[in-house]
């Protein structure tokens, strides 16, 4: 099955984190982080660029790797490799896009019954700034039949 390389940024500090409210097409109807597949010949850390601008508007200026995440679908044909980074800094103009609705939440604040149902596995992690590498196995898209999370140095 391949596998396909994937990102997700989201901007951490005071307090708050920027979520998108996913608008189309993998995942809409769900608040998530801003990212997407990788492109041939670009960088995952240039695809999470590319991918926070066409999203938000904004230019991440500061980033970090906290995790990586691997996806497998039963049934749905469907591997994703997921490089997870925190956005330290940013700058521009915030806006809304075709693909995603920006917000602002307060940490205890995060809309995780409207995320993916991994999100309140690995986001205490990525909260309490823990470098992290999961695996997790959906039946559908929906319902999660076992997952492996563990903290690491690097990667």
């Amino acid at each position: 099955m391949p596998r396909e390389i994937t990102n997700l940024g989201i901007p951490n500090f005071e307090g708050k984190v920027l979520l998108g409210l996913k608008k189309r097409g993998f995942g809409a109807g769900k608040w998530n982080g801003f990212g997407g597949k990788v492109e041939n010949g670009e960088t995952i850390e240039a695809s999470l660029r590319r991918e926070f601008q066409e999203e938000c508007g904004l230019q991440a200026i500061a980033t970090e790797k906290i995790g990586i995440l691997e996806f497998e679908y039963k049934g749905a044909n469907k591997n994703i490799e997921m490089h997870i980074f925190k956005i330290k800094s940013f700058e521009g103009e915030m806006h809304e896009s075709e693909e995603m609705q920006p917000q602002w939440f307060l940490t205890d604040q995060i809309p995780l019954e409207k995320m993916w149902l991994d999100d309140k596995i690995w986001i205490p992690h990525f909260l309490a700034n823990k470098k992290f590498k999961g695996y997790f196995l959906f039946e559908g898209f929906e319902k999660i039949s076992r997952y492996e999370l563990k903290n690491v140095e690097k990667f």
